[in-house]
């Protein structure tokens, strides 16, 4: 394979470049091949002046047989420009490399001339991370193939792909309400009430932008299904009867494509629009529209849209073309998830009414005959679909169910839009004991492979190293012994004012104005109806003030140092202020989970589980607390990473990580310096893009020189001493979740 000159391709580059020496291109070759119409750009450097810059960049690994000259010849003739924006990517490629920058040099020309400006940042990260992969051999088979790479990203510059735009996704699937749903690729974009499953790539638009919000429109949709019911009707038995179920079923998924639009039109209006716009569905047919003013009415439901698909179906109405959105249904797929998470969450919610009948202390009745009786009556709550929530009552009494059990209760209310009179039957006592337990060692299994990988952002590149962190998770090792009774023995006093001050924020009241009822007139909503009176407008009904418990939806994780420098007074201060912590914790009633970090090298990052959410506050999460110990260096940005992906498979409305570190980020392998402080800058903001409030208590008395700018001048405390560590943590904590 020749290049046009009689120069093998798949020669050494060595011999190449020989042969280029001894052949130059003449200036007429120069011209056609990078010259526009034949002549030198306007205000071009001189070949002179590109090759003493590029010789200064690798004069380190220049020889006899190594010259770049002949790349400086041919980047005289484009833009001066382009050939500056170029020197920036070979300076950043330098600081990893100057082998590889060295055959940058080589084959810049040839860069320029295929690949446009804006995409050469991103084709040079990519080299980058073939070059962290596979050294310079595998970055060599990279350069070679420039054009080929060239033709196909011009090819590709539209499609949007499912693992770039992945956390952006799984963001806007976590700010949805209702259940936890996972994000996967398919080979058919569809939901089965679980999961999401999302087409590998997107190019159906010429605009990449229009790709992506493609992307959030699907999401957007199969949410919906789920959200608003169309999967409370079985799907199979409504089937059943006819001789043709696929036509049905796609007159179904047309009535509802139609029910799901209206309802995200008054759900999500800015969204909304942006579907219409994508979907550019013509106009409907008479039949079509009258169908769809029926299934838009607030009170429609799927059960309507079966009878309207059996209706159009004798009536012989073809199904409409679905929009770009849509995807397909797969009722048998449905089914059989939905089956297993019903009773899966049935038997668990029974296990969650006995402990919280135990706790309510009828568990002695229940044993003489008198099982405990739960109900749940409706609450209004404009953040659910039928406009309310539910209050859950023993007897005659109301409760105050634990997050887990909130969760369980809404994730039933989604499949049926209530909850069944036979879910609230509470398990018995050897039963609720066997998978409480059960439950506590089964929360955090290990995964399949035995590690998680993370990119890591190096800032001297401007881009990330691609899977560069390999985490383990660990548990700490118990240590029992007697640190947490001494801890709550030397800090009585202190206990007594945080025990008092949390449980006063646990009885705090939110007043909502503009209720149809309530417990007093609100004077604002009364002012304002007595004008729409007096200008003969129609008087509205919401005219009082309601007091409602104060719903704190959060989950806390707190993120401990482990470094080696943390030995000593440090260690005890941290155990001590996690022990504070949790006692308060425990009168409160947040949800809360505790993990350590520590590691030496990207090789071997670590998680120290401590307390996971689903954990008591029991004699063995005591003796991890105890267990603490310091171990090696403070890799952060891998640990804010990991610790956000757990804190967004919680169920919460607000999600804060709280960062216990005694000093700035360092390790081993050059993690340290500008390197270190500016990926766990980037860790933070990934966690902030993603809704997750990071904050970071610290008694580094250096930190005022890097910590405003990796958590921001709010976004961090400094506790200038040790032995006030304990005392400060808890009134933080305080003050930043009221």
């Amino acid at each position: 394979m020749s290049d046009g000159r009689g120069l093998d391709i798949h020669i050494g580059q060595e011999e190449c470049l020989a042969r280029i020496r001894a052949t130059p291109l003449d200036a007429e070759e120069l011209a056609s091949r990078y010259g526009q119409d034949g002549r030198r750009a306007p205000g071009a450097l001189s070949a002179d002046i590109i090759h003493v810059r590029l010789e200064t960049l690798v004069f380190m690994v220049l020889s006899m047989r190594r010259s770049v000259r002949p790349s400086a010849e041919a980047l005289a003739w484009f833009p001066a420009e382009r050939v500056e924006a170029l020197f920036g990517h070979l300076e950043r490629v330098a600081r990893t490399s100057l082998e590889l920058t060295y055959h940058l040099c080589v084959h810049s020309p040839e860069i320029l001339r295929h690949l446009p400006d804006e995409a050469i940042h991103d084709w040079i990260m990519g080299l980058l991370d073939s070059y962290d992969r596979s050294g310079t051999q595998g970055a060599l088979r990279i350069l070679r193939h420039v054009a080929e790479d060239a033709r196909a990203r011009r090819d590709l510059h539209r499609q949007v792909r499912f693992a770039e735009i992945a956390p952006v996704l799984e963001s806007f699937v976590t700010g949805l309400a209702g259940r936890g749903l996972r994000l996967e690729t398919g080979e058919a974009v569809l939901t089965d009430t679980e999961t999401l499953f999302l087409p590998p790539v997107l190019s159906r638009f010429a605009e990449r932008d229009d790709n992506f919000r493609l992307y959030k429109a699907i999401v957007a949709h199969l949410w919906a299904q789920i959200w608003f019911g169309t999967w409370r009707e079985p799907a199979l038995v409504r089937l059943a009867g006819y001789p043709d179920p696929r036509q049905v079923l796609d007159l179904f998924q047309s009535l509802e494509g139609l029910r799901l639009d209206a309802r995200l039109a008054a759900e999500l209006p800015g969204l909304w629009r942006e579907m219409r716009r994508l979907a550019g569905r013509a106009a409907l047919a008479p039949v079509w529209r009258a169908a769809a003013e029926r299934v838009a009415h607030p009170e429609a439901d799927a059960a309507l849209s079966w009878t309207l698909a059996g209706e159009l179906h004798a009536a012989g109405v073809e199904p409409l073309e679905p929009v770009c959105y849509q995807g397909v249904l797969d009722p048998q797929r449905v089914a059989e998830v939905s089956a297993a998470r019903i009773a899966r969450e049935r038997e668990r919610l029974a296990v969650a009414l006995a402990r919280i009948a135990d706790e309510q202390g009828v568990a002695r009745r229940a044993t003489a005959g008198e099982p405990p009786t739960f109900r749940v009556d409706p609450e209004p709550d404009d953040d659910w679909p039928d406009g309310f929530a539910f209050q859950l009552r023993l007897g005659d009494q109301p409760v105050r169910p634990i997050p887990e059990t909130v969760q369980l209760l809404q994730s039933i209310a989604q499949d049926f839009g209530h909850i069944p009179p036979e879910f609230l039957e509470a398990a018995g006592q050897g039963v609720y004991q066997h998978q409480s337990g059960q439950a506590r060692e089964d929360a955090a299994p290990a995964p399949a492979s035995g590690a998680f990988l993370y990119d890591e952002w190096d800032a001297g590149r401007q881009g990330y190293r691609k899977g560069w962190c390999q985490l383990r998770e660990k548990d700490v090792h118990p240590q029992p012994d007697d640190f947490v009774a001494a801890t709550r023995h030397k800090y009585r006093g202190l206990l007594k004012h945080l025990y008092r001050t949390f449980e006063a924020i646990r009885g705090e009241e939110r007043l909502i104005k503009r209720e149809p009822f309530g417990d007093d007139l609100d004077i604002d909503a009364l002012v304002e109806a007595h004008a729409d009176r007096t200008q003969g407008l129609e008087m509205t009904d919401r005219l009082f003030l309601r007091r409602r418990k104060l719903d704190r939806h959060l989950a806390v994780l707190f993120m401990v140092d482990m470094s080696g420098s943390t030995k000593g007074w440090i260690n005890d201060a941290q155990r001590e202020s996690l022990v504070l912590l949790c006692e308060a914790l425990e009168r409160l009633g947040d949800r809360y989970a505790i993990h350590g970090f520590s590691g030496y090298t990207h090789t071997r990052c670590d998680s120290y589980r401590v307390k996971d959410f689903a954990e008591p506050y029991d004699a063995k999460v005591q003796a991890r607390i105890s267990g603490i110990r310091p171990q090696d260096y403070t890799r952060m940005g891998v640990a804010i990473r990991h610790l956000t992906r757990k804190l967004l498979a919680v169920e919460a409305r607000t999600r804060v990580l709280i960062v216990l570190s005694d000093g700035r980020p360092d390790d081993e392998d050059g993690y340290r310096g500008d390197y270190g402080i500016e990926d766990t800058r980037q860790a933070v903001l990934e966690a902030r893009g993603r809704g997750v409030h990071p904050f970071c208590i610290t008694i580094d008395d250096q930190a005022q020189a890097y910590l405003p700018h990796v958590f921001g001048p709010a976004g961090y405390v400094l506790v200038e001493k040790v032995d006030r560590l304990p005392l400060r943590v808890s009134e933080i904590y305080r003050r930043m979740t009221v």
